[in-house]
Parts: C-alpha cells; structure tokens; sequence
C-alpha cells in the first residue's frame, strides 16, 4: 500500500515504514504528525484518486531527524567584465517515518463520537428552544421599559422631584 501526499507545496509517494524528506515541519523529533493532504491511495489493484483530495484519508507518522541538505553552489559569472559570485545554498528538511495510511485519525475519531449530541430532549426539559428564546426577549424588552421610565443621572431625579 502507498500514498501520495501533498507538504510544503511538493508530492511525495510513500508506503509504510518509509523515511520521507519532506519541507521543513515545525515539530521536534519524536513527535507525531499528520498529513492530511493526500491525493492518491493506492492498495494492490485498488487505486483511489482524489479530486483534488482523498476524503478521510490520513497519512501518520514521527518525525526522525531535523536538519539541512547538502550545499548547493551557485555561481554567477560574466566573461571579461570581472564579475564572478559565488553563493552557497542549503536546504532544511524535517525526516519521517511513515507510521500509517489509512483513513481517518483517532483525534477525527473521538471528536465524532464527542460531537454526539448527548441534549435534554423537549419532553424532559418541558420547553423548546424557541420558547426559551422567546422568554428571554420578553423578559430584557421589560427591563427596557423600565429603564425607560426611571431617569438615568441625579441631575434628572432632582429636576423630576421640583417639577
């Protein structure tokens, strides 16, 4: 079984147990991370295209090592005008292990089951929502009224009282 995925804007094919090389990730080694991006899933003669993504498919794995690529040398040169640079590059990479492809993770898992809705129905709470909804604007339109009514400074109090 192997994977296509997608991480730091490049496509990688990976299988179990693989070591990938992959953009540099923000985790330190040994720990766990997801690639949620995957775009092929391919099982025997069972191939599964995404478009553009797999639904549900996770690809797992640790992260094994953090560190930079072999120098890359970049030379600018113009002949007879005495111009030469000469610059190198090297590129940081995050290594892991593949640890599992399948679909779906754990973390996707327990947010489902605790997404259940586990709510009063109507009949044990002897109200709707609507109605509770209701009664709440019933109840602060009242507490307008009577802010209305009294005056809101002293100043007002006092010339309300020598009227």
């Amino acid at each position: 079984m192997y994977a296509v995925f997608r991480s730091g804007g490049k496509q990688y094919r990976a299988s179990e147990g693989d070591r990938v090389r992959v953009e540099r990730l923000d985790a330190d080694e040994g720990d766990a991370v997801e690639f949620d991006q995957v775009l092929m899933v391919a099982d025997g003669a069972d191939v599964t295209l995404g478009s553009p993504l797999v639904e549900d498919s996770r690809i797992q794995g640790i992260v094994t090592a953090q560190g930079r690529g072999k120098k890359i040398v970049v030379t600018k040169f113009k002949r007879r005008k005495n111009y030469k640079r000469i610059m190198g590059h090297r590129q940081h990479f995050t290594e892991v292990e593949i640890t599992s492809i399948g679909s779906g993770s754990a973390d996707a898992e327990a947010e489902a089951e605790a997404a259940e809705p586990d709510s009063p129905t109507e009949a044990t709470t002897g109200a709707t929502e609507a109605e509770a909804g209701t009664a709440e604007a019933e109840a602060s339109a009242a507490e307008a009224e009577t802010r209305a009514a009294e005056p809101a400074t002293a100043t007002e109090a006092d010339a309300a009282e020598s009227a």
